[in-house]
């Protein structure tokens, strides 16, 4: 079958899904954490001695989990291989290879994670891998996308002032994420129950590493909000230029309050699953969205004119 346009459409395609079930598979381990159902099924790589094991209580999440991350890394295989055969440009191939690669790693900290009995540190680096994973399909979905492809490169000089904010932003994020991972795996979620005070005050005692981590997980919520809200504010210039970059941002801002809402949520509720999985999709969807702004923000960037001083002749000197 032949298409119009440039690129490869059905790759773009497969992308996206791609992209939208390793979203579900942040959610499907976001859910096992959260329901407590990370040791429901003590073996691996078979769960309870079984390829399908009975899906009752805790056994229908983790083995729903393991489930997904199979389907999930079977896609990115395909994904791999298609990008291989049709995409010709090599460093939008290795974003494919890189996914490929790190799911496998992914699927080794998964099982590790369950063989040693959750250790914090595997687990993390579990929860961080996965963020990974994500972040390369969204890229390659990105940067294989009609609109990608159909764009010029270098024609806003608005986008180039977004750029390094967007990227600055997309890597707090990154690490705002990391820092609820140590707090999750550590149980330190409740380390202040109240909000939006920290055990009445606003600036507590930190005696342990469950109340430091927490807190300093709250800050980086502060800090993640107005970053994207300053960010905002600098991509509004870039809204007839590069109206994708400002759209992106618009809907940043947006995100985040709903991000904020739902982590002050979370402990008010007493870590309801519910909430607190929200609230892991919220920042894995603000994540994406960041990540999409700050690619799209370099591509659409016009580099600064420099333009050279005028060359100066030295006055002649009179010769004798």
């Amino acid at each position: 079958m032949t298409h119009s346009g440039p690129g490869n459409p059905g790759l773009a395609r497969f992308a996206h899904i791609t992209a939208g079930a390793t979203f579900l598979l942040l959610m499907a381990g976001a859910s096992v954490t959260s329901t407590g159902s990370a040791l429901a099924v003590p073996d691996w790589p078979l769960s309870n001695g079984k390829l399908f094991p009975r899906m009752t209580g805790g056994v229908l999440f983790e083995h729903g989990h393991r489930m997904i991350a199979g389907v999930v890394a079977v896609l990115i295989l395909i994904l791999c291989v298609w990008a291989r055969r049709s995409e010709p440009r090599a460093w939008a191939r290795r974003l494919a290879y890189a996914a490929g690669l790190l799911v496998l790693v992914q699927a080794l900290l998964g099982g590790l994670t369950v063989l040693l009995l959750l250790p914090p540190a595997v687990s993390v680096a579990h929860a961080a891998t996965a963020m990974l994973v994500f972040s390369c399909v969204v890229s390659f979905a990105v940067v294989t996308s009609r609109a990608w492809l159909e764009s010029s490169a270098g024609t806003s000089a608005h986008a180039a002032r977004v750029a390094p904010w967007a990227a600055f932003a997309t890597g707090l994020t990154f690490a705002q994420i990391l820092v609820g991972a140590v707090m999750r795996h550590l149980g330190a979620g409740l380390a202040f129950p109240d909000f939006p005070l920290a055990g009445g005050q606003v600036f507590p005692a930190l005696t342990s590493i469950y109340m430091a981590i927490h807190f300093f997980h709250r800050v980086g919520g502060v800090l993640v909000t107005l970053t994207v809200w300053t960010l905002t504010g600098v991509a509004f210039g870039a809204r007839r230029e590069a109206p994708i970059v400002w759209r992106l941002a618009h809907f940043a801002a947006i995100l985040v309050i709903f991000q904020f809402a739902l982590g002050a949520a979370s402990v008010l509720s007493g870590l309801n699953p519910f909430i607190t999985v929200a609230h892991h999709a919220g920042g894995a969807a603000l994540l994406a969205m960041l990540l999409s702004l700050t690619l799209w923000s370099f591509r659409l960037a016009r580099p600064a004119i420099v333009t050279a001083p005028p060359l100066v002749r030295a006055p002649a000197m009179d010769t004798p």
